[in-house]
């Protein structure tokens, strides 16, 4: 009889042993079926990766610094402009076509 009961619970433990292995094997293909789906989804919405979303973002920042820099750069030569004397008006070049334009 204990042989009998030995054999018994040595082959649950074998079911048990295989269903376990089963199990993981069939998690791994869930999740592995469940990355791929997400990915698809993810890049059908066109998203944007976040190193590309930070090289655009530095490219933005550069752009705005130099964009303050000629602002700051055109508002000097304007005020130089303002105090040098005021401009000489436009010479036209002789010729029978060449009309000043009326203002």
């Amino acid at each position: 009889m204990t042989q009998t009961t030995s054999r018994f619970f040595d082959e649950i433990a074998r079911l048990m042993n295989d269903a376990a292995g089963v199990a993981q094997g069939v998690k791994r293909e869930v999740d592995t079926v469940f990355k791929t789906q997400a990915e698809r989804w993810l890049r059908d919405l066109d998203l944007v990766k976040r190193e590309e979303f930070e090289a655009v973002k530095d490219m933005a920042r550069l752009a705005r610094e130099e964009n303050e820099a000629l602002k700051a750069r055109i508002a000097a030569l304007e005020a130089k402009l303002s105090q040098s004397s005021p401009p000489a008006p436009p010479t036209y070049a002789a010729g029978p076509d060449s009309t000043p334009p009326v203002v």
